[in-house]
């Protein structure tokens, strides 16, 4: 699976600059754990990038994902990517997490919305001003990104750690690590501060 197609079918799917910032975070969390766990990082950002592709036609979980499974077909995309993106909704899908990818996908997921939004709330809008310790003060506010389900996330979290690092991976190293891949991206996510500067 090659980047354009993923890009096509966000582009084409989905008009919500914010839905598209958060795949494209989640695109770049999976590039950075792909590296760091020699997996394949071109599928894993694919998987990234075009996990949420349907929600906006589809949007409640009675239909998402599973009802975008068919485009994703007649693209071509391969059923070991659309099973991994079932099992990220696996109340809805049945569909369990077995391998590496699929941890890694739910663990990626809900954890970029306290990033993005901790970076927003700075004067400079800009995520190389972000620091671990700031997502985890936000994390301590329940009405800060309340859409952020704080228990689902250490559940996922959890569940990745103990299926990819022997469970040594904490929420904490997780959200910095998802944070520096996300700094790296700051330029595709809009958020190297060229909004504060338009501002100003």
């Amino acid at each position: 699976m090659n980047r354009d197609l993923g890009w096509q079918l966000v582009t084409e799917h989905v008009q919500d600059p914010g839905l598209r910032r958060h795949m494209l975070s989640v695109e770049a969390a999976m590039r950075w754990y792909a590296r760091q766990l020699g997996q394949d990082e071109e599928r894993w950002g694919f998987v990234g990038l075009i996990h949420d592709f349907d929600w906006e036609i589809h949007p409640d979980l009675t239909r998402h994902p599973m009802a975008g499974a068919a485009i994703l077909r007649q693209r071509g995309v391969d059923e070991g990517i659309i099973r991994t993106i079932f099992s990220h909704a696996t109340e809805g899908t049945g569909v369990e997490r077995e391998q590496p990818i699929d941890f890694a996908l739910l663990a990626c997921d809900e954890i970029t919305g306290l990033v993005v939004a901790t970076a927003l709330v700075r004067p400079s809008k800009n995520i190389a001003d972000v620091e671990v310790s700031s997502i985890k003060k936000k994390w301590k506010t329940p009405a800060f990104a309340a859409g952020v389900d704080r228990a689902h996330v250490e559940a996922a979290t959890g569940d990745f750690s103990r299926a990819c690092f022997d469970g040594k991976l904490d929420l904490w190293t997780h959200a910095g690590n998802v944070l520096a891949a996300m700094q790296g991206a700051a330029g595709a996510l809009d958020l190297d501060g060229r909004w504060a500067d338009a501002a100003r």
